[in-house]
């Protein structure tokens, strides 16, 4: 069967895409290897989503030594952002240059803040986001506010806010993609999607309250006829002609059987390392080491954030519901009053720990600092963080596969200095206020129970660039070797910052996409 563009993964990037291309009118195939996550009740059970992982794909792959591991991926519709917490960041203008870290260097982009500034502002107002401007220090200038006001900090987490900033701090409300209408006391109202539960940051969305792409981009693309929509379908490999230059045949594997599609267009958005294993599996004569990888590119500079998710146990009981609503960047691009000249990263509130997962976490450490506190009386005293700092792109961080199937993902971390520091930084502010002095790690956050397998953020195995020597796609992201192939996912990123990718994926997919409607000779 024949469309004008088929789209491979339904996600931050392939939604956005859908939906981007949706009134155009030409044949659009989406295609998505899961299906619907199903609405239930363990949608809210935090021992279903964090112990169990119930949502998380049974995929297996392998680490440099050998050692079976379960990345953390989520293959359904809306992808991963249907568990994500909803933090849509715009990267610092300074992201877009080269910045010295300790460990290397982070590169420059293509393209700069400016061009990505109108799609971040575009990408705000496409999924809801709710902020304020102004407070934060290191953000970028922008062509208009916020499209909603910001969440309310319920009062503990002002109360945190009134004391971080009288110690000269700047915390500022986080911006998240979330569908809550509230008045001007917090209260929510009756017909709200979202309605303030504890269960948003890292959960499925039982009331559909989270904006995510299921929500906000496949849906409202499905009400157009000419979008089709495939679950299940595994898409195995790409087809070229014999010249190597243009995808000729989408092959896909669904309910057990082969079928094939074809597009003018096809638009890769698996993820970063799903989109790098594809090509890798689509090698063939004209290209003997996987599609669109002359360069030897393809699966290299794999970056994913250092991330840790810290749990502070405050003096006083916690009992806000809704607790992620205020982030911190005073130490981003450094400390001005330290010896320590190189980036740390970002700080954000998490969603509210549960006792459930504090148990199943249950460390020594635990144990033994707190030996009278049952689990329940921890995590209603908790205070949850989440700290990133960034990682740089090396070329031996990389996705292979064999001949047999078998993945192997290496990985060096970079950054662990940096990601000490900013610790230690959180560790100070609160030892200020009303916490006890110990962090205690949540592992079991998006399923980091294994350090290799904390994929939420993952990026760059795709890189664009204008040297087809040393990157996968151009500007427009599209691969330097072939005619008809784009990407849309995070496998594009020269590099990653230290914020939460998703914002940066949907205002790429929307300047792709106007790229797109030109070539398609439609209307931007």
């Amino acid at each position: 069967m024949y469309y004008d563009v088929i789209i491979i993964g339904s996600g931050a990037g392939g939604g956005t895409m859908a939906l981007s291309l949706a009134a155009t009118g030409k044949r659009i195939l989406l295609l998505e290897r899961g299906d619907y996550l199903k609405r239930e009740q363990d949608n809210w059970d935090p021992k279903a989503v964090f112990v169990d992982g119930k949502y998380q794909a049974r995929t297996t792959w392998y680490d440099h030594d050998g050692k079976a591991f379960h990345p953390g991926l989520h293959y359904c519709v809306g992808g991963n952002t249907k568990v994500y917490g909803g933090a849509l960041i715009r990267l610092r203008p300074e992201d877009f240059g080269v910045i010295q870290h300790a460990d290397g260097t982070s590169p420059a982009w293509p393209v700069g803040y400016d061009e990505f500034e109108p799609y971040y502002t575009a990408a705000e107002n496409l999924f809801r986001v709710r902020g304020q401007r102004g407070i934060d220090p290191t953000e970028g200038w922008s062509s208009a506010p916020y499209p909603f006001p910001p969440v309310r900090h319920e009062p503990r987490i002002q109360a945190l806010c009134d004391a971080l900033e009288r110690n000269g701090h700047h915390p500022f409300p986080q911006p998240l993609a979330i569908l809550l209408d509230e008045d001007d006391t917090g209260r929510v109202d009756p017909h709200s999607a979202c309605i303030r539960c504890s269960a948003y940051d890292g959960f499925p969305c039982l009331t559909n309250g989270k904006a995510d792409a299921q929500v906000i981009c496949v849906d409202p693309a499905l009400t157009h006829p000419n979008v089709t929509l495939l679950t299940g379908a595994y898409v195995e490999r790409l087809e070229t002609d014999a010249a190597g230059r243009s995808v000729t045949g989408v092959h896909v594997v669904r309910n057990g059987a082969p079928e094939t599609y074809r597009a003018d267009i096809v638009v890769i958005a698996c993820g970063a390392l799903s989109s790098a294993l594809l090509l890798l599996r689509s090698a063939s004569d004209a290209h003997p080491n996987g599609l669109a990888n002359g360069s030897d590119q393809v699966g290299r500079n794999y970056m994913r954030h250092n991330n840790s998710a810290f749990m502070a146990v405050s003096k006083e009981p916690n009992d806000t519901t809704f607790q992620k609503t205020m982030a911190l960047n005073d130490f981003y691009f450094g400390d001005k009053d330290a010896d320590w000249q190189f980036p740390l990263g970002g700080i954000q509130m998490l969603g509210k720990s549960h006792g459930d997962v504090v148990k199943a976490e249950a460390l020594p450490e635990f144990l033994s600092w707190f030996p009278d506190m049952p689990f329940d009386t921890l995590a209603r005293h908790a205070l949850d963080f989440w700290v990133m700092t960034e990682d740089l792109p090396l070329p031996e961080n990389r996705i292979t596969a064999d001949r047999d199937g078998r993945v192997t993902l290496n990985v060096r971390p970079t950054g662990d200095e940096a990601h000490k520091r900013l610790r230690q930084k959180l560790k100070d502010m609160l030892s200020k206020l009303d916490a006890h002095q110990h962090l205690l790690e949540r592992s079991l956050y998006l399923g980091k129970n294994i350090p290799i397998g904390g994929t939420s953020h993952q990026a760059g195995t795709l890189r664009f660039g204008t040297d087809p020597a040393t990157s996968v796609l151009d500007t427009d992201c599209k691969a330097h070797e072939l005619d008809n192939l784009y990407v849309t996912d995070a496998g594009f990123f020269p590099s990653i910052g230290a914020v939460n990718p998703t914002l940066t994926i949907i205002a790429n997919a929307l300047r792709v996409a106007d790229h797109l409607k030109a070539r398609l000779g439609v209307p931007a």
